[in-house]
């Protein structure tokens, strides 16, 4: 970036395409750098091995379910700084509970608004309140 600013890195580990999609398009708008796996098993190596600024974690994926990528990744201290954003289609008060129980740094039940998305990525993102794209 021209004026210095780190990009922020970006993990998307969810399964359905669709949404994947739409995840990238925010992603990608907002100038944040990502990557996408749709696989539970292979979060946590790849959270090891980028450590990116945010995680976008699916509840339900195959292998692996979020809650238990989530709970590895708050127990590394090497992974202390990583902040993650839970998305589930079961937006229950109860689901949500137990995502931030685990050490989620956020909820959002789906589907969800894109600017809703685009708002909760920033909030963690930039908690100064700089974005890192223009405003969409």
């Amino acid at each position: 970036m021209a004026d210095g600013k780190k990009r922020h890195r970006v993990l998307i580990v969810e399964d359905e395409d669709n949404i994947a999609l739409a995840l990238d398009y925010v992603l990608t708008r907002e100038g944040y750098q990502h990557d996408r796996i749709a696989n539970g098993a292979e979060a946590l190596p790849m959270i090891r091995d980028t450590s990116p600024d945010l995680v976008l974690l699916d509840v339900m994926l195959p292998e692996v379910s979020g809650y238990e990528i989530c709970q590895n990744v708050r127990m590394d201290p090497k992974l202390k700084d990583v902040k993650i954003l839970m998305m589930t289609a079961r937006g229950s008060a109860m689901e949500r509970r137990k995502g931030l129980a685990l050490g989620a740094d956020g909820f959002i039940a789906k589907p969800f608004e894109l600017k809703e998305l685009r708002d909760e990525v920033r909030k963690l993102l930039e908690p100064d309140g700089e974005g890192a794209g223009g405003d969409a």
